[in-house]
């Protein structure tokens, strides 16, 4: 690998995160225009209009299983990052806490 390359890489990574975190508000507003088609298609079909808000009512639903799945992504990164040692600030808070004596005055 050249020192070019290397260079470039750490330079990719962020712009990759940041489009995998757009992506999720480009995800929403596809799935509700998506179902607005629908319902659009449903009443053009059916020529009843309340049809269109079913449509409406499942691009939402599409929206928030997005949502969700992204958050659950990110949750599971999180616990990834919990379980590392340099990370794991709550047990090292917990362990301090035990060495204290908190009846003696310490000088």
């Amino acid at each position: 690998m050249s020192e070019q390359e290397e260079q470039k890489a750490p330079r990719i990574k962020p712009i990759i995160e940041a489009a995998d975190h757009l992506s999720l508000g480009i995800s929403i507003v596809v799935a509700v225009l998506m179902g607005v088609g629908i319902g659009i298609l449903l009443k053009n079909f059916t020529g009843i209009t309340w049809t269109l808000w079913i449509g409406v009512f499942i691009g939402i639903a599409a929206a928030i299983l997005n949502v969700y799945k992204a958050y659950s992504r990110q949750y599971k990164e999180f616990e990834k990052l919990a379980q590392e040692p340099r990370y794991a600030i709550k047990k090292q808070l917990q362990d301090e806490d035990d060495e204290e004596d908190y009846g003696a005055k310490n000088h």
